[in-house]
């Protein structure tokens, strides 16, 4: 037989069955399922035999029945934002680790930031039965997800809090972190500070931006409106934002970046121009230590360890009001926030 006559013999979706291996080996169905599960009362001649036909048939355990019958899948679901960002990757392989230590198996996806895509995305992973969740949301009403909750499924919010229902939930201090970063930059000469930001629907963006109208209500700076602005974090939208700031007679001498895709623009627009501006920016990026980027820096593998390891303690039983942990942020100065006003 050739390599064309044995492909076109191939029939995709179609996987061998027990039943398939028996008839192979010519023993019944309570042979082959012995041993597929290594269970007792089989003769080595009779093993041997079922083993080849496996081999052969390429046939592989059906775990997904037999989890069933349990009445657990053995699996969760991870619900990001946008798998690209770099935020996400540490989250993400901090709870596949301890998934994978609980013998679980971690089911990921994006809602791309859309509600609707968010719904969807969570109503697929219970329809396939995942044993709990994991979400970071897009939405701010939950409540399409009450009845996944009280069927066992359980559920845990991640870097924003759930909308209109009460669950478990683990955040970083978006509020505390900003407030920092922008008193050090108040400590360091500047009181013209702009914020540039995400959109406002989103927790976090308020909480950051309520964080720096903190700051600057304690140094008594009284805040311009033309020194804020929320939005998309498309590099053209900030880009526009960051140019309005510092240009003009009166312009802003630092600015604080509300995320990580904030202050990368931000970095770029300031390297185009002469006049040196401090900047701080929230969450750590990729080379800020090389390009000196002071940062308030969040634990994203703690936050991802946390809210599963909170997970699997639902799973295991524990029975308590739904939980709300508040992970630190850490200041890490690397000379961008310590430029004095030019």
């Amino acid at each position: 037989m050739d390599r064309t006559t044995r492909h076109s013999e191939i029939r995709y979706g179609n996987r061998p069955t027990m039943k398939d291996v028996a008839a192979r080996a010519g023993v019944g169905l309570k042979t082959v399922s012995r041993v597929v599960n290594g269970e007792p009362g089989v003769t080595s001649d009779t093993e041997r035999r079922v083993q080849e036909a496996i081999d052969a048939l390429g046939f592989r355990r059906n775990d997904s029945a037999r989890v069933l019958r349990k009445g657990r899948t053995a699996s969760i679901g991870l619900v990001l934002e946008d798998l690209a960002d770099p935020f996400y990757g540490p989250l993400s392989r901090a709870v596949e680790e301890v998934a994978r230590a609980h013998g679980a198996l971690l089911i990921n996806g994006s809602s791309a930031e859309d509600p609707e895509r968010e719904q969807e995305l969570v109503l697929a992973l219970c329809a396939r039965r995942v044993d709990g969740l994991i979400v970071i949301p897009a939405g701010d009403d939950h409540r399409y997800l009450e009845p996944e909750i009280k069927a066992g499924i359980a559920t845990v919010f991640v870097d924003r809090p759930a909308g209109r229902i009460d669950a478990d939930m683990v955040l970083s201090d978006s509020f505390g972190g900003s407030r920092e970063g922008v008193a050090h930059l108040i400590a360091h000469g500047h009181r013209r500070i702009g914020f540039i930001g995400d959109q406002p629907r989103i927790h976090t963006a308020t909480e950051r931006l309520r964080g720096y109208h903190a700051a600057m209500a304690d140094a008594g700076i009284t805040v311009e409106d033309s020194w804020v602005s929320l939005g998309t974090t498309a590099p053209g939208r900030v880009r526009a934002a960051a140019e309005a700031m510092l240009e003009g007679p009166e312009p802003v001498t630092a600015l604080f970046a509300g995320n990580n895709r904030v202050t990368v623009t931000a970095v770029r627009v300031i390297a185009e121009r002469q006049r040196p501006v401090a900047l701080v920016g929230f969450d750590d990026i990729e080379l800020a230590d090389l390009l000196g980027i002071t940062v308030i820096s969040q634990d994203a593998s703690a936050v991802g360890r946390t809210a599963a390891e909170h997970l699997f303690r639902r799973l295991d039983g524990a029975d308590h009001t739904p939980a709300r942990v508040e992970l630190p942020t850490t200041l890490i100065p690397r000379g961008s926030g310590e430029l004095p006003p030019a």
